[in-house]
């Protein structure tokens, strides 16, 4: 799949969010990269064999107060080859972009890897 209609399978994702989530998305940014780069892997300590198919980087809304200002967006990266290569079908990439948006979202919200697991939505 080229990196065009990657980027409009995420844009539909971010489309379908319901108008509640799009309505507090705060300075955020959506980007689609190759692969993560070594600093992201260092700094999620990510063992040997994971494959990264997104990552929030941010200040969660929760964790933002009064002195939150001039700084730049968070940032959500999609990682096109490693969700292309779990993936065998266009439509089966189509819902790892929607799972993975969700879930990255989730965390600029300030919801956790442990309570995603916990409602079932990991």
């Amino acid at each position: 799949m080229n990196q065009k209609e990657f980027k409009e399978i995420v844009i539909e994702a971010l489309e379908a969010l319901p108008d509640f989530f799009k309505q507090k998305l705060e300075n955020v940014s959506v980007v689609v990269e190759d692969e993560p780069r070594r600093e992201q892997l260092r700094k999620l300590k990510s063992g040997r064999g994971e494959i990264l198919l997104g990552l929030y980087e941010g200040i969660p809304l929760m964790d933002r107060n009064q002195a939150y200002g001039m700084v730049l967006p968070d940032k959500i990266s999609l990682f096109k080859k490693n969700i292309e290569s779990i993936c065998n079908t266009e439509a089966q990439i189509k819902e790892q972009v929607i799972h993975i948006v969700q879930h990255e979202i989730a965390h600029h919200f300030g919801i956790s890897d442990e309570e995603l697991r916990r409602l079932g939505k990991y």
